[in-house]
């Protein structure tokens, strides 16, 4: 598997993880089948491509970008989905997290 292929594995393993990490929302403790259902076969589908994309992708890297694609995008989708709130401070820290995805995409491997 190329670089490439890669790292389209880890994005895609990034917005797994955030529609599992809402999905475990709707689940309200796993008290919902059918939500349940859902967030097991998210996750299993996120480590999945996680781990197929760390074969090819240095861990330190992979990992930051993985978790910074969960940690922005669930912000985003809890503000949008649940009405949580969004200030200055937040959007900035949502920024940065984004930015530093987009540096570490870029340094040399």
């Amino acid at each position: 598997m190329g670089q490439g292929f890669a790292w389209t594995m880890l994005v895609t393993a990034g917005l797994l993880d955030v529609a599992w990490a809402v999905s475990m929302k709707y689940a309200q403790g796993y008290s919902r089948l059918g939500w349940s259902l859902a967030s097991l076969l998210l996750l299993a589908a996120f480590v999945y491509l996680l781990g197929r994309a760390l074969a090819v992708l240095p861990v330190g890297t992979a990992y930051a970008v993985w978790t910074g694609i969960g940690a922005a995008g669930t912000a985003l989708l809890g503000i949008w989905l649940f009405g949580e709130s969004m200030s200055l401070w937040r959007f900035g820290g949502i920024l940065l997290v984004l930015a530093g995805i987009v540096l570490l995409k870029l340094a040399p491997a």
